[in-house]
């Protein structure tokens, strides 16, 4: 009988070709990374990411709200608003946070993943964006920092650390991890500075605000990487070729 290759090889390097949204191969040492992330790393992820978020709102307290390059920051941005760049900031004010940057944007994520069939990836993605906003509130209430007088849109309670750097520190790490591609980390990275920016701009926040925020979303991110790690891993490996849930292709 003639030999001929099965249908998974020529659907796994089609995939490969055609599918952006495919994570490459793990590689032998990626594997035994993810194996010692899940057993210990994250203890040490978890005390670095609270310690030096911590340490910046106690510096923020003792100086009572009130830091030099907050004030130097804030003053260049206002000085050149403009309608241009009002418009792009208050875009990212709705998505960032909100019933958008909450509920839309998370959910919405979510369900492509499992789309994909990642179950794994989705719980890791909805555990983080929760495990962030939390730790955001707590913190905002800890220290209770007031928002910029100059402020453009209505907020909540708090200025210290930014919901919605945090929100997008954490959607950028979390799906850099999950897909594992440089374009994704670049669009996160882009993504992440330009809510930065944005937040400073409008004056809802200090710039070393959005810093804690960043913090804490990429900080929540990685910690809950480790229990994740290799999970992530060996299902991307079990659903590689079979794109989105109602293709069915032969394994």
């Amino acid at each position: 009988m003639e030999a001929r290759a099965g249908p998974s090889a020529a659907g796994y390097g089609l995939g490969m070709r055609t599918d952006p949204l495919s994570p490459k191969p793990a590689s032998p040492a990626e594997e035994r990374v993810a194996r010692r992330v899940q057993r210990r790393w994250w203890v040490f992820s978890a005390l670095g990411a609270i310690g030096v978020v911590l340490l910046l709102g106690v510096v923020i307290t003792a100086r009572s709200g009130v830091i030099g390059v907050d004030e130097e920051f804030m003053g260049e941005l206002v000085e050149h608003r403009s309608p241009f760049w009002d418009a792009p900031s208050l875009v990212f004010n709705v998505i960032g946070a909100g019933v958008v940057g909450v509920f839309v944007v998370p959910l919405g994520v979510a369900a492509v993943l499992l789309l994909r069939r990642r179950r794994w990836a989705a719980f890791y993605w909805i555990t983080a964006c929760a495990l962030s906003a939390g730790v955001v509130q707590v913190v905002k209430h800890a220290f209770g920092r007031a928002r910029p007088a100059d402020i453009m849109v209505v907020s909540d309670y708090g200025s210290f650390p930014s919901g919605h750097t945090a929100n997008a520190a954490t959607l950028a790490v979390v799906l850099g991890v999950i897909l594992r591609r440089v374009w994704v980390w670049a669009a996160g990275v882009l993504y992440t500075v330009a809510m930065l920016l944005s937040r400073t701009y409008l004056g809802a926040h200090w710039l070393t605000d959005t810093i804690g925020g960043l913090l804490i979303g990429a900080g929540v991110a990685v910690v809950l990487w480790a229990p994740f790690a290799h999970r992530l891993l060996a299902e991307q490996e079990r659903v590689r070729g079979r794109g989105w849930i109602w293709q069915h292709r032969e394994s």
